[in-house]
């Protein structure tokens, strides 16, 4: 889950140095978009014998700009018939904390400097079944040079070796490896995440993504860039080797029958690029499993409050289960409440056939991406991406927005399922410690005048997830995009609480009428005015999370569950049972464990008002008839139990102690 690039260029390959310098900054930048939390570069330094790598906790563009990697690159392409090794990478740290410099991405190990997209799920266990080799890192990229070493050692050839260590690897891994005892590069992907150009020249250059690529070469060489043959997606499992013949000109070969020249040992010097002052300590990367079971946890667990004696007492709806503290509920004389006599049903037995019928036309045929799935870990965009794939005939991408509090075992989803599936997963990366520190800042405020209203403004930055896939549609020519929205997780009383009432017959659960979405504004800004506290870096950010989310422009898009009968106990055994789906660590539900604001103001809402999210989604399956009363109130209880690990984590990645916030969100009124 971050971009890597680089070059390949031999003496004989007919660019200059300027060129090859300008597309090397162009892929850095251009990358950057995937990751922004830790960058390195590695590059062979001929006539030293010599890789120079350089990696710190800062965004790549940021490196570019500090004085010792700028003269480096300088003086590295200065020569104009020098042949050239460089590669590099832009991080989303997804394990391994940025703040130890081993865990930052190039990484160095047994003579293999290596670069990596992706997570690999089974690194823990490899390096338990291969208990001979010794972990030094936290990040899972080291296994891959680990296993290689381990392979070798073994008498097996190198390429026999990246074989074999490429078949025990599970996730997705997109890499380049640069072998300093041959000077040799493989390249491999097993999702598609890879895509390169070479020519008959001797040079070949290579990205995350092609839209990447594309506009990499396009903005330096327009004139020349037909002497490369194409831009190619790297096949499947296969892998291509660029190594140096006895000349010194580079041979590409995507087979492993061959063997190489072996050369003197490069020297392998690493050079910190500093960075990481920005960062919080402890903020980068904690997982949420990681608050488990300690003594702190069990002390801070006591702070976290449970009323359900008190919330059982309150009046429900004898239909379904909301109580009387939701916005704008009504009760007959039977006892049924508005929302169930207004409900329309939603989950009805669909026709498939409907949905293949208008995805015909965008189907783009030999093996050619056809279609964008908006995925975020979660269960039924999982499903969804399953379905696509297995079912439907797709050639699907699966598109990401990492704004910060996608969790790690989201990610981890993630790679399951593209790994498995051979699905390319594009990114874009927020700025992930502005976003997280406009949480805080909103949070601070909210605690000093809280309104339940106000609560959506901390997931605000997530809905730039509409902005980007329009924009990936447009870099990819694709067309098509499917969404994974459940119609049972609508929850009018998010805007409920923003005096806005329910509309029952609305064409999408996020529909809101002009009028309404005026009103919702008027709400807020009357907030802004009453709590200062609101004016801060994250205005323009929230602002325009409102406009993307409202009025920017879809067009070429269906709702898989419009077409498909939603069934949990379908979905769940699915992507258990053949993906081997990580279930959360705090909570029985499969729902919302890929978000990880949800454990927080689910607490919020159900310490306050007396019920959550998980109450309007299990009293939406009652009405459909999918479950009985009696059993939604018995899981929403389960599920409303405080997740202490999901709220601790969030706080303090956030940057906010754990027992202020709570004792605070403890002291407020309750509604009941």
């Amino acid at each position: 889950m971050c971009g890597i690039f680089g070059i390949i260029s031999g003496s004989d390959s007919g660019y200059n140095a300027k060129e090859l310098k300008q597309i090397f900054i162009r892929l850095a930048r251009l990358s950057e978009r995937r990751g922004r939390e830790s960058s390195g570069i590695a590059a062979v330094i001929g006539q030293k014998n010599q890789i120079a790598v350089f990696k710190g906790a800062l965004r790549i563009s940021k490196a570019l700009e500090c004085s010792q990697l700028n003269l480096f690159l300088n003086d590295y392409f200065k020569s104009e018939n020098a042949p050239y090794i460089i590669m590099g990478h832009s991080r989303l740290a997804t394990n391994g904390s940025r703040l130890n410099e081993g865990n930052n991405q190039p990484v160095v190990k047994n003579g293999v400097v290596a670069i990596h997209n992706g997570i690999i799920v089974n690194a823990g266990k490899l390096f338990v079944k291969h208990n001979k080799v010794k972990r030094e890192f936290s990040i899972d990229t080291e296994i891959i040079p680990s296993l290689i070493d381990e392979f070798q050692n073994t008498t097996l050839e190198l390429s026999k070796a990246v074989e074999k260590t490429k078949k025990e690897i599970e996730g997705t891994a997109s890499s380049a490896l640069l072998f300093s005892a041959y000077n040799a590069v493989h390249l491999f992907s097993n999702n598609g995440s890879l895509y390169y150009a070479n020519g008959d020249s001797g040079i070949l250059i290579f990205a995350s993504e092609k839209y990447i690529l594309e506009n990499a070469l396009s903005g330096v060489m327009q004139s020349r860039i037909k002497t490369l043959n194409g831009i190619k997606q790297m096949p499947l499992n296969e892998g291509l080797w660029a190594f140096p013949d006895e000349n010194g000109k580079f041979c590409f070969d995507g087979t492993n029958g061959f063997s190489m020249p072996a050369v003197k040992n490069k020297s392998i010097v690493v050079s910190s690029l500093g960075g990481g002052n920005g960062v919080k300590k402890n903020e980068s990367l904690i997982e949420i499993e990681d608050f488990k079971a300690n003594a702190i946890g069990c002390m801070e667990k006591v702070h976290l409050e449970y009323n359900i004696e008190r919330i059982r007492g309150l009046k429900r709806c004898s239909k379904c289960i909301l109580p009387e503290t939701f916005q704008f509920i009504e009760f007959d004389e039977n006892g049924v409440c508005n929302y169930c006599r207004g409900y329309v049903i939603k989950n009805r037995k669909k026709e498939i056939s409907r949905l293949t019928e208008l995805i015909e036309p965008y189907r783009r045929g030999r093996g050619r991406p056809d279609c964008i799935i908006p995925y975020s870990g979660g269960r039924d965009s999982s499903f969804l991406l399953h379905y696509a794939k297995t079912e439907l005939g797709l050639n699907p991408i699966a598109f990401t927005y990492d704004w910060g509090m996608v969790t790690d075992l989201a990610r981890r989803n993630i790679a399951r399922l593209c790994g498995k599936l051979g699905i390319e997963n594009i990114i874009v990366s927020a700025d992930i410690d502005w976003k997280r520190e406009n949480i805080r800042k909103n949070i601070s405020a909210w605690l000093k005048k809280p309104e339940l209203g106000m609560i959506p403004i901390f997931m605000a930055g997530d809905k730039y997830f509409f902005y980007y896939t329009n924009k990936v549609k447009n870099q990819t020519g694709i067309s098509l995009n499917i969404w994974g929205i459940n119609p049972l997780e609508n929850t009018d009383f998010k805007t409920g609480f923003a005096g806005i009432k329910p509309a029952f017959n609305k064409a999408r659960i996020y529909s809101i009428s002009y009028a309404n979405q005026l009103k919702l504004l008027s709400f807020v800004a009357g907030n802004y005015i009453k709590n200062p506290g609101y004016v801060n870096q994250s205005v323009l950010d929230t602002l325009g999370s409102y406009i993307v989310r409202y009025f920017y422009p879809g067009r070429d898009y269906y709702h898989f569950y419009d077409y498909f009968q939603w069934n949990e106990k379908l979905i769940e055994d699915t992507l258990i049972n053949r993906y081997d789906w990580e279930k959360a660590i705090d909570t029985n539900s499969t729902w919302r464990i890929g978000d990880g604001t949800a454990g927080f103001y689910n607490y919020l809402y159900f310490t306050i008002a007396g019920f959550s999210e998980n109450d309007t989604f299990r009293s939406n399956q009652v009405r459909e008839g999918m479950i009985t009363r009696e059993y939604a109130l018995k899981k929403a209880e389960e599920e409303n139990f405080p997740r202490y690990e999901s709220i601790k984590w969030y706080l303090q990645i956030v940057g906010l102690d754990f027992e202020d916030v709570i004792k605070r969100i403890n002291e407020i009124k309750k509604l009941y």
